[in-house]
């Protein structure tokens, strides 16, 4: 198995790293060795990496918590989308927005702003407004959507963060280590490690290279949601209160002295046995 996705991840040239002027010298450990002016990632590391960041995202993902999966860069829109939708996460494909860990409550409450105005473009009462107040708002719409589309139904501080380049996702990552959230990342010699708990050295250039690691990562989260049981929820979808028997004290009645001394009681009109 992690024969042929080595040999996959070589095909997508995931190997290849920036030019020996742009490296990072903290990327020293995940490098091979150099070809002419490139750097070549070691691809034994990268595997280790996806190894490490599989078992992360299952321990993750079966307690519960939810996964944000982070790709800005147009090489790697396309798969984070893919795979935040068929795992049932949440992703970032436009721009992060500062706060969004850090300053939850402000981003719930613009997610809320755009439910309002999805629902007020449904029922026609944006046509109703004037010209100039409808064209604000649906520009308002459209912004909204594009930056909190993929994290609409996420309400709560995630589990995991997964970004695809370190360094433009910087922001993030920051956020992140304020907030405690565990981070894994697709990091090309040109990226400081030091950024992401879990580094997954690679070409983040490579779109095929992209698609395989995050699909490989996809696949954890995927079965990580198998072990996860729910609690049961009532209608509302609020948990349901456990009620607790609680003990009748002593000498408030005497179905509660029967109870208490049934052990030791005896028939009617026969002296209790000592």
């Amino acid at each position: 198995m992690a024969n042929d996705l080595a040999r996959n991840l070589i095909t997508a040239g995931v190997h290849f790293g920036h030019t020996v002027s742009r490296w990072n010298p903290k990327m020293k450990p995940y490098v091979y060795t150099r070809r002419g002016m490139i750097h070549i990632i070691n691809v034994r590391e990268t595997l280790r990496g996806i190894i490490l960041a599989k078992k992360l995202l299952k321990d993750m993902v079966s307690s519960g918590k939810d996964v944000v999966f982070i790709g800005t860069k147009r090489q790697a829109q396309k798969a984070v989308k893919s795979a935040a939708e068929a795992t049932g996460m949440h992703y970032v494909t436009n721009r992060w927005l500062g706060g969004t860990l850090t300053n939850f409550r402000t981003i719930h409450s613009r997610i809320q702003r755009l439910d309002e105005l999805e629902t007020m473009a449904a029922d026609g009462s944006i046509e109703s407004e004037s010209k100039k107040r409808a064209s604000t708002l649906k520009r308002e719409l459209r912004k909204v959507k594009s930056n909190l589309e993929g994290i609409r139904k996420m309400n709560q501080i995630p589990g995991v963060l997964v970004v695809v380049d370190a360094r433009r996702e910087h922001l993030a990552l920051r956020e992140a280590k304020k907030t405690g959230v565990p981070t894994i990342g697709i990091i090309d010699t040109d990226s400081d490690p030091d950024t992401v708990d879990i580094a997954i050295p690679g070409n983040d250039d490579s779109v095929k290279a992209i698609d395989i690691i995050i699909a490989e990562l996809a696949s954890s989260v995927a079965e990580g949601k198998t072990y996860y049981k729910a609690a049961p929820r009532d209608e509302e979808g609020r948990k349901p209160r456990v009620r607790r028997r609680s003990l009748a004290r002593a000498g408030e009645g005497g179905e509660s002295e029967v109870a208490a001394g049934s052990d030791n009681a005896s028939p009617a009109g026969e002296p209790a046995q000592s």
